[in-house]
């Protein structure tokens, strides 16, 4: 796969993921948590996605098997079943449709894959590696572990600067300040605490 990588608003994405065991769940709930509308299809799902549906209106269960007629107008359609014919089928069905399709168990029948998601407030680090999971996650983690709440909290306060500085019209004033204070030496005034007091001077 030539991957084009691409971070997409939750809140504009709607999904259908066919299968509700552990990975269908974990699936479905990361939508739900983006913001996404999510219906699962599936005879079966796990406890924790039934509680959910009680209490997110934009989760909708549907307890049955996979048809076709249960593809609407979703923009990703996830397949994460326990059956390889069954994954391979719905695959087709949403590629046929120009959907965004990511199955779980075999990459390479899909167009999309889900990477491994190190998260930091607004900082997200996203690893696809090659289809094998595993390793993504190893990657995320050791890439992951010094970009924590510092992080965090300095991208808000460039967010806070930047909205500042340009809703009262100084430009001239926030692409000084993106010079001055995200150079070379960003993350290490970030993870030494130097940032925070270098970046109130600019308000």
């Amino acid at each position: 796969m030539s991957a084009y990588p691409l971070f997409v608003e939750g809140s504009e994405l709607s999904a259908l993921v066919v299968g509700g065991g552990r990975i269908g769940t974990r699936k479905a709930l990361a939508l739900i948590d983006a913001g996404a509308a999510v219906h699962v299809v599936s005879p079966e799902i796990t406890a924790s996605l039934a509680g959910a549906a009680e209490e997110q209106e934009r989760l909708r269960i549907t307890r049955a098997l996979y048809s076709v007629r249960m593809l609407r107008d979703e923009t990703l359609v996830i397949v994460a079943t326990n059956d390889d014919a069954a994954n391979a089928a719905i695959a087709a069905d949403a590629r046929r449709r120009g959907r965004l399709v990511n199955v779980v168990s075999a990459s390479e029948l899909g167009n999309c894959v889900t990477p491994a998601v190190h998260r930091a407030g607004e900082v997200v680090i996203a690893i696809s590696a090659g289809g094998v999971p595993s390793a993504a996650a190893r990657i995320r983690d050791a890439l992951g572990r010094p970009i924590d709440a510092r992080y965090a909290k300095a991208v808000a306060e460039l967010a806070t600067l930047r909205r500042v500085l340009l809703d009262t019209g100084r430009r001239e004033r926030w692409d000084e300040a993106t010079k001055t204070l995200v150079g070379a030496d960003f993350c290490r005034q970030v993870e030494s605490g130097e940032f925070d007091a270098r970046c109130v001077e600019w308000h």
